[in-house]
């Protein structure tokens, strides 16, 4: 592909616009970055779902389509643009960088959203400003009902997301003990495998762009328990100066107990709510009711991760017999195994 900027539509207040903007970054990718609402819009396609951040890209026939999900446009450009690679060689890291960033994608989510919206301060700020991000030239008279608007449209969210009175507190004991478990991670290595970015830590990233960094009860509770993980999201948006080598790379043979404890924590919630979400959607069900860290936990069924499951599964079946095992190595006693047993 040639250096042409990519063009693509996104928001600060986006966790995933967040991310892929970090990506672009530290592979030295040019892109040109559009806010909602700008003239630039005009005459480009529409995605099927309005998600962002949307890239416009020419697609298979070359005409220009609207590409939202991040994982995919992540491997895309990995293929079409060379050096400073997010994806390690090392088959069985990996996949581990993918099942980590369908952790910070899929999981952490939950906790962008709930803290997000369910709390009176975190709401009043998000409306506030979220609407500015699109626009800044209008009155307090103007903005009022789009501020309102937001609101009720996110919070309306909260049932897709799994946020509600039941799940609340679990999701918020898990945000607090990823924080203790990445903490005590960067205290030996900088980022989650090893000492260059992989997908997983971008995930990871844009998610606590919000929670860290601009939602204030999250905020607090990363400040009290997790001072290095809020540093280190300050300096991960932008790592363009970064020179990483292939032995940055941690060895998958030889994964420090920090990083167990992580995966542990991935497998103690993410992993059955995941599994009990995608048995929802093909059973048909109207609602996901399975425990999750032995508390009870509903949502409504949300078919995109089923599909993620699914993928993660293809994945690791595709892998060769000896990448396959140092995976169930590392993953060993983690609770992560129950989603790879049921390929």
């Amino acid at each position: 592909m040639s250096a042409t900027p990519l063009p693509l539509l996104g928001a600060p207040g986006s966790p995933y616009t967040r991310k892929m903007l970090a990506v672009l970054r530290y592979r030295r990718i040019p892109y040109r970055l559009m806010i909602p609402g700008t003239p630039q819009l005009e005459g480009l396609p529409s995605p099927k779902v309005s998600l962002l951040p949307t890239f416009y890209l020419p697609g298979d026939d070359g005409e220009i389509e609207a590409v939202t999900d991040s994982t995919p446009l992540i491997r895309r450009f990995e293929a079409e643009f060379e050096g400073r690679s997010i994806i390690p060689e090392d088959p069985a890291l990996a996949f581990l960088d993918l099942l980590l960033e369908d952790y910070g994608d899929e999981w952490l989510t939950k906790a962008m959203f709930h803290y997000r919206w369910a709390y009176e301060a975190d709401v009043e700020k998000a409306s506030s400003i979220l609407p500015l991000w699109n626009r800044v030239d209008v009155s307090d008279a103007e903005l009022a009902p789009f501020k309102k608007m937001i609101a009720g449209r996110q919070i309306e969210r909260l049932r897709v997301v799994g946020s509600n009175d039941t799940t609340g507190p679990i999701i918020e004991a898990s945000f607090r003990r990823f924080l203790e478990c990445f903490d005590a991670h960067l205290q030996r290595q900088p980022y989650l495998l090893g000492r260059r970015p992989g997908s997983s830590d971008f995930a990871c990233f844009g998610q606590l762009t919000q929670l860290t960094a601009f939602d204030p009860t999250p905020e607090a509770v990363t400040l009290a328990v997790a001072p290095r993980v809020y540093g280190w999201v300050q300096r991960t948006e932008d790592l363009s100066g970064a020179e990483p080598v292939k032995a940055d790379w941690l060895n998958p043979d030889e994964v420090p107990d920090t990083l167990r404890a992580l995966l542990a924590e991935v497998g103690r919630v993410y992993v059955p709510c995941m599994l009990a979400n995608a048995a929802a959607i093909s059973g048909g069900s109207a609602e996901v009711d399975t425990t999750v860290d032995g508390a009870r936990w509903t949502q409504q069924p949300f078919p995109y991760q089923a599909k993620c499951v699914r993928w993660l599964q293809e994945a690791y079946g595709a892998l060769d017999n000896g990448a396959r095992a140092r995976v169930d190595s590392a993953l060993e006693g983690s609770g992560c195994e129950a989603l790879l047993s049921s390929n």
